[in-house]
């Protein structure tokens, strides 16, 4: 806890860098950013904060990694786990602003089952009656637990649903003294379906104009969507349709483009995303550095003047590529420093002033161009009730715990 933003940058460099910030009282993840250099740290307390000690900061080094949210419902000696959800993007993005899919698909057993075991140590530890939700961060280092909350979370509407299990109406009727094994179920993970559902948040950014799209710790979604199915991409795509997260199909007309402006830290994606870009029908167009990496991969696109410079050549300028018409898609994730933090608000606010949808971190704008697989287009459209895939009477049924 820091009481200074002197006191601030040596904490943080005790810790090490990247951090995240705190203030002393959020909601929703309000005010939290993160830093990745003295400079960084002192712009964000300097611009969002004021530090004393009446009004401390916390400093938290940020682990990035996969995002594991768990919901439990707990009597005090048995702990039931319907399911396990697995964020797409990376830990640092708000689980209720994260797509998350169940059950995980990239999570090793090993670390599963060690999930599953902590989880339940922590809730009878705390005796808990009723409802627990917690995160867990899981990387090549690890297991992380990030937080517990004695409480209900946004997601256990979304895990009630596809998994049968009624968590409200058995924690209400723990609280009242039942047990699970009174309500007829088990102790640990309920059994894995033989589908995959996904969980995409649905924002306000087509509706209300000028709110900023960008995704981080702070939760800005106002609703959530289901998708279901057998493959996971179709689940995935279902999903991103019915939450407006799926730029257009390009049609028989002159194709759309994508404008990228990919910081150097999510580079990583970069070929993943063109290339299902490219297959679904869309032509590029980049600024210099993410323009410079897919020509170095074999990939054209058209050159992007940085915001503010005069374009050059056959370079066009940003804001007015974006409000010319043939933009669809825009992604872009910006580096932390000051200067394209606020270049990338004012493309963002451009895109959504324009009606185009705006994505701002990398997994997630690859799971939206991997959901415009053409090969998808048929399937994304075959819609069954939820009832054929969790029968009705599920909910009265006690699951087999696996784990």
């Amino acid at each position: 806890m820091a009481e200074s933003i002197e006191e601030a940058l040596t904490l943080a460099e005790r810790i090490g860098y990247p951090v995240i910030v705190r203030p002393s009282f959020v909601i929703g993840g309000l005010a939290i950013d993160f830093a990745y250099s003295p400079e960084d740290l002192a712009r964000h307390l300097a611009a969002a904060a004021i530090v004393d000690p009446d009004r401390p900061v916390r400093i938290d080094r940020f682990l990035e990694g996969i995002e594991v949210d768990v919901d439990a419902v707990c009597d005090g000696a048995r702990v039931l786990i319907p399911g396990l959800l697995e964020h797409v993007e990376r830990a640092g993005v708000h689980s209720g602003d994260s797509i998350a899919v169940f059950p995980p698909q990239h999570v090793a057993e090993g670390d599963r089952d060690l999930i599953v075991g902590t989880m339940k140590r922590i809730c009878l530890a705390l005796g808990a009656r009723g409802l627990v939700n917690a995160q867990f961060i899981v990387r090549d280092d690890g297991v992380y637990l990030i937080e517990v909350n004695p409480r209900a979370s946004r997601t256990v509407p979304f895990l009630s649903k596809v998994t049968g299990v009624p968590m409200v109406e058995l924690a209400v009727r723990i609280s009242l003294g039942a047990t699970l094994a009174d309500l007829g179920y088990l102790d640990g993970l309920g059994p894995e379906p033989p589908f995959v559902a996904v969980k995409a948040p649905a924002f306000s950014t087509a509706k209300l104009k000028g709110v900023d799209p960008s995704v981080g710790p702070f939760m800005q979604s106002t609703g959530e969507v289901i998708g279901i199915a057998e493959d996971p991409r179709v689940a995935m795509a279902k999903a991103l349709t019915g939450a407006s997260l799926i730029p257009p199909r390009p049609g028989d007309g002159e194709p759309p483009l994508a404008l990228l402006s990919i910081a150097d830290r999510d580079k990583w994606g970069l070929l993943d995303l063109a290339h299902a870009l490219t297959h679904a029908g869309y032509r590029l167009a980049a600024t210099a550095g993410t323009r410079a990496a897919l020509e170095r991969a074999g990939l054209a696109a058209e050159p992007v003047a940085k915001l503010g410079a005069a374009p050059e050549g056959d370079e066009a300028g940003i804001l007015e590529l974006i409000g010319g018409g043939r933009v669809r898609l825009v992604v872009n994730t910006p580096t932390p420093r000051s200067g394209p933090v606020r270049d990338a608000a004012e493309i963002r606010h451009q895109a959504i002033a324009e009606g185009i949808l705006c994505l701002t971190a990398i997994e997630t704008a690859i799971a939206a161009a991997e959901a415009l697989d053409p090969a998808l287009t048929d399937l994304i459209s075959a819609v069954r009730p939820i009832t054929d895939w969790v029968p009705a009477g599920a909910t009265g049924s006690p699951p087999a715990a696996s784990r």
